[in-house]
């Protein structure tokens, strides 16, 4: 999604396949999180769009947009900051993040051979699989060097 076919009704689109009724804020965020390469929280995204030219929007407005985008299975959260959650519009395909701890860049990988681990971890506790996310943080080649 983060192409220059992220336009408006690409996002619109996205929102009522997923359940969520359009509104003005909610396709300022996704607009905002389209254009952002790796994560945002719901701070930074906040800020930016108050910089921008006529975003009036509310820093509660965002926190519940992202909470609703969320649930619902429009943008990804992730963990990796401490004390705050950090967002990002993904492909739609099951995947996983690989997160750089110095710069937060993230990557999107597939699960391809995850599923057998799973499936095993959830029958040795005696556990059914109702979902699962995976975050795996170290350093990208950039911040080694």
């Amino acid at each position: 999604m983060k192409t220059a076919q992220a336009t408006g009704r690409n996002l619109a689109d996205l929102l009522v396949r997923n359940g969520v009724h359009v509104t003005r804020q909610r396709l300022e965020v996704l607009r905002e999180l389209a254009v952002e390469p790796n994560d945002a929280t719901a701070q930074t995204l906040w800020k930016r769009l108050r910089e921008r030219k006529g975003a009036t929007i509310g820093l509660a407005t965002v926190y519940r947009t992202l909470a609703l985008l969320s649930e619902k299975g429009v943008v990804d959260t992730l963990a990796h900051r401490e004390g705050e959650l950090c967002y990002r519009l993904c492909g739609e395909s099951h995947h996983h993040h690989l997160v750089c701890s110095d710069c937060h860049r993230v990557v999107e990988v597939d699960e391809r051979g995850l599923a057998d681990w799973l499936d095993r971890a959830f029958a040795k506790h005696d556990f059914v699989a109702r979902a699962h996310t995976v975050e795996l943080i170290g350093l990208c080649a950039t911040c080694r060097k």
